[in-house]
């Protein structure tokens, strides 16, 4: 049972470490997700955060580094993985779970990794498997928009970059499942928004637990030609 939603990005600059000097967009950034995830980690300890990558598996009291992006830092899932070897290479949604817990408190968290490319209908699905778990969990919602936003933008601007990220926005406000479910995989492809599965996950998830949901944070920033998308949701009191 999902006891609350937190939705996050997942840039690697959230660890000051990997930051070079005091880089005041990036503090923005870490500070706005520490801020969702002490939020999440108040009602739900232990948590089960999604994000994509290149194939489907759950990782659960491991613990990694963030060697491969340029820092040391090592991150735990959960007590039990206190004397483990740091896995270099350990997933970045995961990576970023496990340095959120450490940040904030939580118990543990289990990190189901789902395939990027993964259709909208078998999002759906998986989203409904998660729902239909007995513990409560907090549901940790990692990915970013579209990485096309101008000057900044990796690669060539995308004039279709602002439209896409400001519906993603509204749809985390007004907790609209339908307009999550209604992205498109190719044109989200094109834009670079590597948030659309794990986003999709969710709206299975919400839908199958059958409660009426209600966004009491929300946001959206764009400082690296980036769009990072803050939210949390909770189920309304019957």
């Amino acid at each position: 049972m999902i006891s609350r939603v937190a939705v996050l990005p997942q840039p690697p600059l959230l660890v000051p470490e990997l930051v070079g000097g005091d880089d005041v967009d990036a503090a923005a950034v870490r500070a706005a997700a520490v801020a969702v995830a002490k939020d999440l980690a108040q009602v739900a300890p232990t948590w089960l955060a999604v994000g994509a990558g290149e194939r489907a598996e759950r990782i659960e009291n491991a613990a990694g580094t963030f060697r491969g992006f340029g820092a040391d830092v090592r991150v735990e899932l959960g007590p039990g993985a206190a004397e483990r070897v740091a896995d270099v290479d350990l997933p970045l949604p995961a990576l970023v779970a496990g340095w959120l817990r450490g940040q904030v408190g939580a118990a543990e968290v289990a990190v189901e990794i789902v395939p990027a490319d993964l259709p909208t209908e078998e999002c759906v699905a998986e989203g409904g498997r998660l729902a239909a778990g007995g513990e409560p969990v907090g549901l940790l919602v990692l990915g970013d928009g579209s990485h096309r936003h101008g000057d900044k933008a990796i690669g060539r601007p995308d004039a279709r970059a602002g439209s896409f990220d400001e519906s993603v926005a509204a749809a985390f406000a007004q907790v609209d499942l339908d307009a999550l479910l209604a992205l498109d995989p190719a044109e989200v492809d094109e834009l670079g928004a590597v948030g659309r599965v794990p986003w999709q996950v969710l709206a299975g998830a919400v839908r199958a637990d059958g409660r009426s949901w209600r966004c009491v944070r929300s946001s959206v920033q764009l400082p690296f030609g980036i769009a990072y998308h803050f939210a949390v949701w909770e189920p309304v009191a019957p």
